[in-house]
């Protein structure tokens, strides 16, 4: 399982702005640049007097949720972070199997810490180990690093199972702080469906049944649903 959510993340796109793509309505009023006239053409008449998210290093429109990664030197939908140890982006399509792959590398080190757990208290204690000195060096290193990984891991966890819980991504948490209220926070049920889908077979393997990818535009990283008690807010 970890070796098949590592794989499907790194080679899972994490989300492309589709060519030509331009919006229906202003989403996100409170993190845009103003457009001149040449970016306006081609929308319609009521839209020109309203704030829309455009990127100029991509010289695209920029859907909700979308940011430009200065790595990947493009825009990706739904964009976490760019993550060094995957080669890829954590966006809207692969910020699932990227969570699963955290899960299953904690599982795995924490094993690996428990079964390596008595060899490393017989370090300390009066008895005589067997083994040359250097399985005893890697048995006592081995221990060491996996708990020490073990543990960052599980700090890296509960940080993105709490942005989840919210519905907000490492991007949007730095740049909402002082913000109390977030327009996509559906509660928690709903907001980790939203990464995860329905369907509860689906929810600890790297993939989505078809229901869920017809049904929920949320998965595409084009659409989310908002708040209706905040769609007239400003954030």
């Amino acid at each position: 399982m970890l070796l098949w959510s590592y794989l499907t993340v790194v080679l899972t796109d994490s989300g492309t702005v589709p060519p030509n793509w331009k919006p229906a309505w202003d989403e996100e009023r409170g993190e845009v640049d103003p457009l001149n006239e040449s970016e306006f053409d081609g929308l319609q008449p009521a839209l020109s007097s309203r704030r829309i998210r455009y990127c100029r290093k991509c010289n695209q429109f920029k859907p909700p949720r979308c940011h430009h990664c200065s790595v990947c030197g493009r825009c990706v939908l739904k964009m976490d972070h760019h993550c060094v140890w995957v080669v890829n982006c954590v966006g809207a399509l692969n910020y699932k199997y990227f969570l699963l792959f955290l899960f299953y590398t904690f599982l795995e080190t924490s094993l690996v810490t428990l079964a390596l757990f008595s060899h490393f208290l017989a370090f300390f204690s009066d008895e005589e180990i067997p083994g040359t000195a250097a399985t005893l060096a890697t048995t006592f290193l081995s221990f060491v690093l996996n708990l020490a990984f073990a543990l960052s891991v599980f700090g890296f966890l509960i940080m993105h199972v709490s942005l989840v819980s919210a519905n907000t991504t490492t991007i949007e948490a730095y740049e909402k702080k002082t913000t109390p209220k977030w327009r996509y926070d559906l509660g928690q049920k709903k907001n980790f469906e939203q990464v995860f889908g329905t369907d509860k077979r689906y929810w600890f393997i790297p993939a989505y049944s078809d229901e869920d990818l017809r049904r929920m535009a949320a998965l595409q990283g084009l659409e989310f649903p908002s708040n209706p008690d905040f769609d007239s807010e400003e954030f």
